[in-house]
């Protein structure tokens, strides 16, 4: 058992993430929690990465090294 009076209070707060989400858990924060991404919708636990391509890098550099991997297929 802790000490009375030297351990902050561990309470039940609520966890919400912007997918929808919504779980409990103990925590010594203040009040309810707030998330942008939580482990159901982060890519590494789900699995599926979404590429955010603004101004065409993925697709340039997709380019650039297809010519090179060709080249090395070709070599072997």
């Amino acid at each position: 058992m802790p000490k009375q009076g030297i351990h902050p209070q561990y309470d039940n707060i609520t966890v919400k993430c912007a997918c929808g989400s919504v779980f409990e858990t103990r925590s010594t924060h203040k009040g309810n929690i707030s998330l942008e991404i939580c482990s159901a919708c982060h890519p590494f636990f789900t699995g599926k990465q979404k590429l955010v391509d603004t101004a065409g890098r993925v697709e340039r550099f997709r380019r650039k090294y297809a010519a090179s991997d060709a080249g090395k297929a070709e070599a072997k």
